[in-house]
């Protein structure tokens, strides 16, 4: 069976990016007021399961959805308060994370970055509080 030529996403970018990726970003979570109330408990384990989330959104093997089910990320993050402000620090904080290990600059990040947009827009479940 022939490959395409290009693959994936996930073939385009590779694991180590993507466990970069999550390596640089959840120190900026971590350290952002206005989400670390929501990324309590073990670093490392959040890690693990954005590092299997991202590998299958990408169109990799489909690590998390083998161990957690399907991925309804909506649906998980029902419990969480995700206003407008929250969807953009959490996009702030991947954004930063693609600019420090050079993510931003290729077509393949770029188009990534434009599919966690449209993620973070759907994640927004609370309005602002006045």
């Amino acid at each position: 069976m022939a490959e395409e030529k290009f693959g994936t996403i996930f073939d385009q970018i590779g694991a180590e990016k993507i466990n970069q990726l999550v390596n640089a970003f959840y120190p900026k979570v971590y350290d952002d007021p206005d989400l670390s109330p929501l990324f309590e408990g073990d670093m490392s384990e959040i890690m693990r399961k954005q590092r299997m989330f991202l590998t299958q959104f990408l169109g990799g093997p489909t690590l998390y959805s083998n161990e957690f089910g399907p991925p309804a990320m909506r649906q998980r993050h029902l419990p969480f308060e995700i206003t407008p402000k929250r969807a953009q620090c959490w996009l702030r904080c991947m954004g930063e994370a693609f600019a420090e290990i050079g993510l931003d600059k290729t077509p393949e990040g770029q188009f990534f970055y434009s599919r966690l947009q449209q993620v973070a827009a759907i994640m927004i479940n609370t309005p602002e509080s006045n």
